[in-house]
């Protein structure tokens, strides 16, 4: 593997970024700096803490972006969870988001395994 762009992790947190952005979209521009920001932000940050531990180029160094990358999309998870309870977010565009948050969590939980059995 040449580039962390080849990882179907990466491809999936860049995917759930974009679908983050399209579904803040319609929030309230009262918004624009409370939950709108802090969604893209802790979206974007899975995706580019992925990259940046890939780019490290030590197993020891990825392993721990990867886990920041965890903790990033647990945040995004309760943003989500918590923009579908204030009403800014409909119940299906929240399931069909955690849905995908949950797939990147799998495969960043089955990365670290398989990188910790390597060192």
């Amino acid at each position: 593997m040449n580039s962390y762009r080849d990882l179907l992790v990466w491809k999936g947190a860049i995917e759930l970024a974009v679908a983050c952005y399209s579904a803040t979209k319609v929030f309230p521009s009262s918004e624009v700096y409370g939950m709108t920001a802090q969604i893209r932000r802790a979206s974007v940050s899975i995706a580019a803490n992925i990259a940046e531990g890939h780019g490290r180029e030590n197993t020891g160094s990825f392993i721990q972006f990867l886990r920041v990358a965890q903790g990033s999309l647990k945040e995004l998870e309760t943003h989500l969870i918590l923009s579908g309870r204030v009403g800014l977010m409909s119940d299906a565009e929240v399931s069909r988001l955690l849905g995908q948050a949950d797939e990147i969590g799998k495969m960043l939980r089955s990365m670290v395994r398989s990188l910790q059995k390597r060192t």
